[in-house]
């Protein structure tokens, strides 16, 4: 266990829920730290269900391209808890990191608080102390509510798709939830908005009326298509034709424009056309729709098949997930096999419907680790509920054998999905490391 760990393990004794929304428990630490959110450079703050990532992602290449230094904070991490915090360009070291725990650990000095809380004032301490440019930070959880809804003035705003998700926390429809990420607004600041529902576009309005934030929506202020194979954007402010992302999937021409009008709505940034071209070609952002070619379990599935990976694990992201396979079924067809691990908070089946008619087989695996993990015989009986053949194994490597034995000609596309827990473990066994 590192030093890291350890902290982590005694923080968790801290509080009796991982997760409880609230702000009050993050104005005190930050007190009690000088308050470090008054010293971050110009933030740009990200909400949503889907998408967030992938578009801090795309955000952070461009910035990065234009030459500017980079602070980023998202979560959940995949491998390491570094990963969560990113240093003008790197991720922290564990030295600092483990530092950062341990001065929060003795300003909050055994008061209830919990480890989202902790880690988000960590890195807000990480981020007042090193110069950057741009901080792109990411909400953990909903947004009015979150611990990082601590930024009196940003820079600009940003609401990805929403959908339903952590309905215990959130609220049980698209309009509360929506409410609820648009609690990042704040007045006369720039609120950009990924397409929505209807339902949730509406509460998002409110929100951005009520607080006179200016708010700038997809399909009404801006667009970005995609056009023979490459990414058009257009606003006020003129085109930009550019190349296809480098993230797989045709909802990332939907996150790379949100990207784009972020940057382009904030007053002085001024960036050049070649570094909008230069970071969406060059954005990464592993566990989403991402190629396993080599390691450990690639080297389990069938020779020349193809091994996937994608953290997706609520309604939307299964029709994401399934359209971006749809693509590259008209591209090049292989029978396609899915391998879900999923906690039981999620829906399954609304994750899984998604699939039908696309899917071949899948094979339902438990979560190595999670207290949490839906069951492989229930996610099994989830997918024969939407019409899918369906089975459950011991492992991923059980599955990947399996899948083996089946002799599918020609061979198969993989896709493991259902978690970015399950990312994470399939990183972690293939020996590949984000950087």
């Amino acid at each position: 266990m590192t030093s890291i760990d350890s902290i982590v393990a005694r923080l968790l004794a801290l509080h009796p829920k991982r997760i409880d929304l609230s702000l009050d428990r993050m104005w005190r630490i930050l007190a009690a730290l000088g308050h470090p959110e008054r010293q971050l450079p110009p933030v740009i703050h990200v909400a949503g269900t889907n998408g967030k990532g992938s578009t801090i992602a795309f955000m952070r290449a461009i910035l990065e391209a234009a030459g500017l230094r980079v602070h980023a904070y998202t979560s959940p991490h995949l491998v390491r808890y570094n990963e969560r915090f990113r240093l003008a360009g790197a991720l922290v070291s564990d030295d600092r990191l483990a530092d950062a725990l341990a001065e929060c650990e003795r300003a909050n000095a055994g008061a209830p608080i919990t480890v989202f809380e902790i880690t988000t004032a960590a890195g807000l301490l990480l981020f007042a102390r090193q110069p950057a440019d741009v901080l792109l930070l990411e909400v953990g959880l909903g947004g009015r509510l979150d611990a990082t809804n601590v930024i009196e003035r940003p820079l600009a705003t940003v609401v990805t798709p929403v959908s339903l998700d952590h309905l215990d926390f959130l609220g049980d429809t698209l309009s509360k939830i929506a409410a609820e990420k648009a609690g990042i607004f704040k007045p006369d600041v720039p609120a950009i908005v990924a397409a929505q529902p209807r339902e949730a576009l509406a509460a998002i309005e409110r929100q951005a009326a009520r607080v006179k934030a200016p708010v700038r929506i997809a399909g009404e202020n801006w667009t970005a298509t995609e056009e023979r194979g490459r990414l058009v954007y257009q606003d006020d402010d003129g085109l930009l034709d550019l190349p296809a992302p480098k993230l797989y999937g045709r909802h990332q021409f939907e996150n790379a424009g949100v990207a784009i009008a972020a940057l382009r709505a904030v007053t002085g940034l001024k960036l050049p056309p070649s570094a909008f071209e230069t970071g969406i070609s060059k954005a990464e952002w592993p566990g989403r729709m991402h190629r396993l070619t080599q390691g450990q379990l690639a080297a389990l599935a069938p020779p020349a098949g193809e091994l996937w990976l994608d953290g997706g694990h609520n309604a939307d992201g299964g029709r994401a997930i399934a359209n971006a396979l749809a693509d590259l079924e008209e591209r090049v067809s292989r029978p396609l096999i899915l391998i879900v691990g999923m906690l039981s908070t999620k829906d399954c089946e609304g994750f899984l419907k998604h699939f039908a008619g696309l899917a071949r087989r899948v094979f339902g695996i438990a979560i190595p680790g999670q207290e949490k993990a839906m069951p492989a015989d229930a996610i099994a009986d989830a997918a024969r509920a939407v019409g899918l053949t369906a089975q459950s194994a011991q492992d991923i490597e059980a599955a990947l054998g399996a899948i083996r034995r089946l002799d599918l000609t020609p061979p198969p596309r993989i896709l493991i999905t259902g978690s970015l827990y399950l990312a994470g473990e399939v990183l972690k066994a293939d020996g590949t490391l984000p950087a």
